[in-house]
């Protein structure tokens, strides 16, 4: 039975150094892990004046959503499953030992009216595809280079070409970028996304270049990030919606404990209403509402046409945390 599957940057037209070691564990095995694919993007000092050109404040408000790619052959194509390995984990920047709080109540779609490290680690993500500009959303994660951003794999490749003039902008904020724009100097996903933008393995990573003489997790800090972790938990997932209801001009939050999907996907899901523009924002394990620091276990990638309040995020297994691993080995200069 053919189901239709919107990827949710892709909603709003039609529906409105060194390796950071894993906390309490060791590396073992991960020079085993299927390497990513990794483009090159703003790499050379002038590309990057010119993509930070580029993102006028008239053109981030412009950006819009993309059109879904077609079903192939009129059917589902086959998806693989995540491979599953030892847990690991790296904690948030800057966190303390302290436990987290208890899980608020369940939110499918709210503006988040808190403060802390949250609304400084997640952005907007804004890129050019196909001669139109788009955005998604990302989090600034904990790394070896400080540099790294995650985010989904259709955020950074769709149809078969990767995004150019590719920007993060963490904080966004009714047009405000209180903490700057970062240009990414390379681009990563995981090899299923690219050779077949396979569902369960929706998930990129981009290494943005220091402005102004900081690293981005000097400038933001960093959420932690986690992989081969338990199913069925209580998470908090953000990202910048922008189609309707939303507008793509305020950090929205939804909230609860997931489930596995039981339909086309081996991915985790979750009741929440965000919309086009939210692709790509952290899902996160351990949220403390207080600090606004948790760890990430997965990213928005997509929805089914006809249960609109259930979002879907991949499993961040082995091919995930190989993307992460190479991200943060990576020179942001």
């Amino acid at each position: 039975m053919h189901r239709a599957v919107v990827l949710l940057s892709i909603l709003t037209l039609t529906t409105g150094g060194a390796v950071l070691l894993p906390a309490g564990g060791a590396l073992a095995g991960v020079h085993l892990r299927p390497k990513p694919t990794q483009h090159a993007a703003a790499d050379t000092a002038s590309e990057q004046r010119q993509v930070l050109t580029y993102w006028t404040e008239r053109r981030m408000e412009a950006a819009q959503p993309l059109d879904a790619p077609d079903p192939k052959n009129g059917e589902q194509a086959a998806l693989g499953a995540p491979a599953e390995g030892t847990p690991w984990t790296a904690p948030p920047t800057g966190a303390t030992r302290a436990a987290a709080e208890p899980q608020a109540a369940r939110s499918s779609g709210e503006p988040w009216t808190g403060s802390g490290a949250v609304v400084k680690t997640t952005g907007r993500v804004f890129f050019t595809t196909q001669g139109r500009n788009a955005s998604c959303s990302g989090s600034a994660v904990t790394s070896a280079n400080k540099s790294v951003v995650l985010t989904a794999g259709h955020c950074v490749k769709l149809n078969g070409t990767f995004h150019t003039n590719w920007v993060f902008v963490p904080g966004y904020n009714n047009g405000n970028r209180p903490f700057g724009t970062w240009a990414a100097t390379k681009l990563l996903t995981t090899q299923q996304w690219n050779a077949s933008e396979d569902m369960n393995f929706d998930v990129a990573a981009a290494v943005v270049a220091p402005l102004e003489g900081r690293t981005l997790v000097d400038a933001v800090g960093g959420q932690g990030v986690a992989f081969n972790q338990g199913r069925r938990q209580q998470m908090y997932a953000f990202g910048y919606p922008a189609a309707a209801p939303y507008d793509g001009s305020k950090l929205i939050h939804c909230s609860g404990r997931t489930f596995d999907d039981f339909l086309a996907s081996e991915d985790h899901g979750l009741t929440c209403n965000m919309t086009g523009g939210s692709s790509g924002g952290p899902w996160m394990l351990n949220f403390n509402e207080a600090t606004g620091l948790g760890t990430q276990n997965s990213v928005n990638s997509f929805k089914y046409n006809f249960a609109p309040n259930w979002m879907f995020g991949p499993y961040f297994g082995n091919e995930a945390q190989s993307v992460y691993q190479a991200a943060q080995s990576t020179n942001a200069l």
